[in-house]
């Protein structure tokens, strides 16, 4: 069975998923993650923007290994690494290449293959596993989900406004969704979750509950 939750920056995606995971027993794919690792990679590398071929090819000569709470990039942890500020303002160029979102999102496939998984990202009910049994759609207000970035960040000691935060976040909504290929978007058999107001443990609790009816086929 797979259980996808898509939705916007800072909705707490990848929190929410890892824990449903956990309680059912899934298997949890944070593909953020593997956009995220491709991204480092072209900054180690400095790899030019304008070069998508060869951002391409790092793709293609990636070994990626995804652990419960590791990320290895050919062998090296890059798990805090790929979270950093500088990563998330770039890995549109990564995202926004579509050879590179053909080439993970076969990879996507292939790690969760004949597995119960709980997978996250913008495009894995639309896209990634158009089949899914269950499909989310996490959202909150853009204030809040500016608000717990901020928070995030400050824990990391890094000092950014609400502000500006909100002013990023803003435009990173617009390029995902104005993605030709595998933009933000809610599937047309998704379930909208808003989490406004509700703490990670009771947004688990609700879709716990609404995977576990569609596994009883209640739903």
């Amino acid at each position: 069975m797979i259980v996808t939750i898509d939705g916007p920056a800072g909705a707490g995606k990848s929190s929410v998923a890892r824990f449903l995971a956990e309680r059912l027993g899934f298997q949890f794919l944070d593909t953020g993650a593997m956009y995220r690792s491709v991204a480092w990679l072209a900054l180690q590398q400095q790899v030019s923007w304008d070069d998508a071929a060869r951002i391409v090819q790092l793709v293609e000569e990636l070994d990626l290994q995804l652990t419960e709470d590791q990320v290895l990039v050919n062998g090296q942890d890059v798990t805090k690494r790929i979270r950093e500020p500088e990563v998330g303002q770039v890995i549109h160029h990564v995202a926004d290449n579509q050879q590179v979102r053909k080439q993970l999102v076969q990879l996507q496939r292939k790690l969760v293959a004949d597995q119960d998984a709980v997978t996250e990202g913008r495009d894995q009910g639309s896209v990634a596993f158009p089949d899914a049994t269950c499909k989310i759609f996490l959202t909150a207000s853009p204030e809040q989900r500016a608000r717990r970035r901020t928070a995030q960040l400050e824990k990391r000691g890094e000092s950014i406004s609400w502000e500006e935060v909100l002013v990023q976040q803003n435009e990173r909504d617009q390029r995902d969704r104005d993605r030709p290929v595998g933009g933000l978007t809610k599937a047309a058999d998704a379930v909208e979750v808003l989490t406004d107001n509700l703490s990670v443990e009771q947004v688990v609790d609700e879709l716990e509950s609404l995977v576990r009816s569609r596994m009883s086929g209640d739903d």
